[in-house]
């Protein structure tokens, strides 16, 4: 019996439990109520995730085909039918230059991300031959006590990606350090919470872009002769000042609502104030923190792309504006392919909170 739930285990973790149910299909040896599990939790996305494709696909046409007349019709307007004619044999021959530029279809947002992945390996490619051209003349430089020749080439969406998440991830961390201690302080003291909760209600709803150019004054002024990536630090810092409230206020509602019985447990066995803290009151308190810092994660990967556009981060956010500027036949897609990849790396992050918050929390939930 242990051997057989470890290896149903190990197959639900590895992926193939689809595979199995599939084989218990063709078998005909499948339950009525596996079968069931099987179309909603299979069948049912997968066709959702067609009918999406396929609106999506009918839409991009229909834009293509408005934008298409209209352009036909405008060249027929200001200079005849002459240029008309030509301008529909162009639209029809597919040629760039006259392109109707809207909504993408699918087939272009695909080749656009396969584009983006050929440029990805081009720069890498680039990077090692830097490297290696270098390496000798950086371990002279190093040796005598001076900085080594970095690549300054353009990062790649990849490099960008990594950028973002690196980004998010110090924002996170410092939202932690500063929330959940503070949380539990103010958790702690009914007559602090009250004097403070006016400060809190008032600097939650702030928007990012005011907390961006709070935090590039003071960045700014405190690292003018340092070689430190300001830009970096302003948007980590940013993004943590904007997503640390619904931490702190899940801590200290957490903490304000632990049981009074352990309290008086803690009295009784003469616990310290740390040990009080540490052995009773957080461990009643986490679902609440870590739903706070669900959310908190959440926030930071919304806050992130319009911190990193106005703050010039090299990540998502600076790739997203340079493609809207650069307004070429294929930047609407690549735009769509950052967005697409947003969307995917915050279900990620949520996935990732919501599974943590499970394991420490005694209800369990899938999540929305």
């Amino acid at each position: 019996m242990k051997q057989s739930i470890t290896l149903d285990k190990i197959t639900k973790f590895m992926g193939f439990e689809f595979l199995r149910t599939l084989k218990l299909i063709f078998t005909g040896k499948i339950e009525k109520e596996d079968f069931r599990n099987f179309l909603r939790k299979v069948v049912v996305p997968l066709a959702s995730m067609l009918l999406f494709i396929g609106l999506w696909h009918m839409g991009s046409q229909a834009l293509y085909n408005t934008e298409a007349t209209y352009k036909i019709e405008k060249a027929l307007t200001e200079q005849g039918q002459e240029a008309a004619d030509a301008m529909e044999a162009c639209i029809a021959s597919g040629a760039v230059k006259c392109q109707p530029n809207t909504l993408p279809s699918p087939a272009q947002v695909w080749a656009s991300f396969n584009t983006l992945l050929d440029d990805h390996f081009a720069i890498r490619a680039d990077k090692q031959a830097f490297a290696e051209k270098t390496a000798a003349l950086n371990a002279k430089r190093i040796a005598e006590g001076k900085d080594a020749i970095t690549y300054t080439g353009r990062p790649s969406f990849v490099d960008q990606i990594l950028t973002s998440i690196k980004t998010v991830f110090a924002g996170f961390l410092l939202a932690l350090l500063i929330a959940v201690p503070i949380g539990i302080v103010i958790g702690l003291s009914k007559t602090l919470r009250s004097s403070v909760n006016w400060l809190i209600q008032i600097f939650k709803p702030v928007s990012p872009v005011v907390w961006l150019l709070l935090v590039f004054m003071i960045v700014k002024t405190l690292t003018k002769d340092s070689n430190s990536d300001s830009a970096f630090i302003i948007s980590f810092i940013s993004v943590g000042l904007c997503s640390m409230w619904a931490t702190l206020v899940n801590t200290a509602m957490g903490v304000s609502s632990v049981d009074k019985d352990y309290i008086n447990v803690a009295k009784v066995l003469k616990l310290g104030t740390f040990q009080k803290v540490f052995k009773v009151i957080l461990p009643s308190a986490l679902p609440l923190i870590f739903t706070g810092l669900r959310i908190t994660l959440s926030v930071s990967w919304m806050v992130l792309i319009a911190i990193e556009l106005l703050a010039q981060s090299p990540g998502l956010g600076s790739f997203v504006w340079e493609e809207f500027q650069n307004g070429a036949i294929d930047s609407n897609s690549k735009i769509i392919v950052a967005m697409f990849i947003i969307g995917g790396i915050g279900f990620l992050l949520d996935r990732i909170m919501l599974t943590v918050q499970n394991m420490i929390s005694f209800n369990k939930n899938d999540g929305i």
